[in-house]
């Protein structure tokens, strides 16, 4: 599968903003530790910053693995995370 295709570049972008929105609003509601991580993350999502890390390190993570990763990070942030409690309080 090639990653730079158009489809990938828009889910990925998908993605990493996602997960940084989760990141931002751990750092306003929770704790600044999973914000940090969430927003690392995102990162791994973000087109630029995975071509800088692949010419860096000269190998790239499978979209499929990052597809998987991203089904696993939202599975614990909604079924177990602090988030989610906290905004279930909140109503």
């Amino acid at each position: 599968m090639k990653t730079d295709t158009t489809s990938w570049n828009i889910i990925a972008y998908f993605l990493g903003s996602l997960f940084l929105v989760i990141g931002i609003l751990n750092l306003i509601y929770i704790h600044p530790v999973p914000a940090g991580i969430y927003i690392l993350i995102s990162l791994l999502y973000l087109p630029p910053i995975a071509r800088f890390m692949k010419q860096k390190a000269g190998f790239a993570i499978s979209p499929i693995i990052l597809i998987l990763l991203a089904f696993l990070v939202l599975w614990f942030t909604l079924g177990v995370g602090d988030l989610m409690e906290y905004f279930e309080s909140q109503s």
